[in-house]
């Protein structure tokens, strides 16, 4: 595995177990550094880690300058992807919130590489309310969170809060990497809604929250792949391991998509893009004076149409978000913008639509064939999704229409 690994230690009794998967993932062939927090340092000795890795091993914020001109930006950029090992329920709750107090979570923050945790502590510690929200937080960003094993545990309590084994945290890193069937592609997703400016203060806007979105592009980075995420208004954390571009209209974002388009090999638009704006935007915030108030609504540029028309090879995913005869107008435009497949739902059934994380959808072919999938989380459409680009892309017969 030629890889840089950076292992983030806390301090937790379980450290001891890390300097076996520091030395297992150096044996595999990957390039491993060590950071360690004060209380990690308390447990295992900097030295140990330095002997088994062959680096230099980082503790303070400070004390790197001979290796390091920035050392916390030095070893974010060092590194392919960050293992956390033990991490303690300190540490999730920092991560959770942006905290960067020591060497480690500055690192942590200053990184936007996939991020992988192993969590370890007393039963009731993982158990607590805090902790499932900060592991929540965490993953809705795209860390990979390894489950703790359960069993005796170093309090003398027995339950679940052990660290794997080193050889199954080593084999979560190593498949991490190895398993992307989108390595080597680069895809662009959108997600959110745009805004259209009415004055200042005031815009119209629509419903979505760019959940679908969100978890598109956290499911392409999960199979490997270069992802740029183009997104309008949203309250999420953008995942881990992308670049993350924001925009507001709907012009923005075909300024933001057409700076990308050549260079990708897949676009998933689950952007609700507005249909029009404001023609003339106020300078200034209009006042309430009148019982009415008049807009000139202007179309805004269609995206995906003008996507279809340029497309050489790249695979083109559309979304249609309807209120009724949701197949016949998915179909249509399927056909008019010259998409690959598109995934139609009907935003008013419940269990799917923009407020909540399920969906109920539907696959349409460009060669007619349809998919119907049941309600399910968002995430789990997300990874149906993309595993049919990846077979487009491959020309994998799996997943795709006879």
């Amino acid at each position: 595995m030629q890889k840089n690994i950076l292992i983030g230690v806390t301090g937790g009794i379980a450290a001891y177990k890390v300097v076996e998967v520091a030395s297992r993932l150096k044996k595999s062939g990957a390039n491993v550094r060590v950071m360690m927090t004060r209380n990690a340092a308390e447990f295992v000795s900097p030295r140990t880690f330095q002997e088994i890795t062959g680096n230099a091993v980082s503790v303070e914020m400070f004390g790197d300058a001979a290796n390091f001109h920035v050392a916390h930006i030095a070893l974010a950029d060092f590194a392919d992807a960050i293992l956390i090992a033990p991490a303690t329920a300190n540490f999730l709750a920092k991560a959770a919130y942006g905290i960067a107090d020591d060497l480690l979570t500055t690192t942590v923050i200053a990184s936007d590489k996939p991020l992988l945790i192993a969590p370890s502590m007393n039963t009731k510690m993982f158990d607590n309310p805090a902790t499932q929200a900060n592991l929540n937080i965490l993953r809705e960003r795209g860390a990979i969170i390894l489950e703790p094993a359960t069993g005796e545990l170093a309090c003398g309590t027995s339950g679940k809060g052990r660290l794997p084994e080193p050889v199954e945290i080593c084999a979560a890193v190593e498949k991490f990497f190895d398993s992307g069937n989108l390595r080597g592609k680069k895809i662009l997703v959108t997600a959110g809604g745009t805004v259209e400016a009415i004055d200042p203060v005031r815009y119209i806007g629509n419903r979505s929250s760019g959940r679908m979105g969100y978890e598109i592009a956290r499911a392409a980075v999960a199979a490997g792949a270069e992802v740029v995420l183009i997104s309008g208004k949203s309250e999420l954390e953008p995942p881990l391991g992308l670049k993350f571009v924001k925009v507001e209209a709907a012009v923005e974002m075909r300024e933001a998509v057409l700076a990308e388009f050549d260079s990708v090999d897949a676009v998933i638009m689950s952007a609700a893009v507005a249909d029009y704006r404001v023609k003339n935007p106020a300078a200034q915030k209009i006042k309430k004076s009148a019982d009415t108030l008049t807009l000139e609504l202007v179309k805004n540029p269609d995206i995906l149409r003008e996507l279809g028309g340029l497309k050489k090879s790249q695979v083109l995913v559309g979304f249609a978000a309807e209120t009724q005869n949701v197949l016949d107008y998915a179909r249509k435009k399927l056909v008019e913008k010259n998409l690959d497949f598109i995934v139609a739902n009907d935003v008013t059934a419940a269990g799917a639509g923009f407020s909540v994380a399920t969906n109920i959808a539907s696959i349409i072919w460009r060669g007619g064939d349809v998919e119907n999938f049941p309600k399910m989380s968002k995430a789990e459409l997300a990874d149906k999704i993309i595993e049919r680009v990846a077979d487009l892309l491959s020309g994998d017969k799996k997943f795709l229409p006879l």
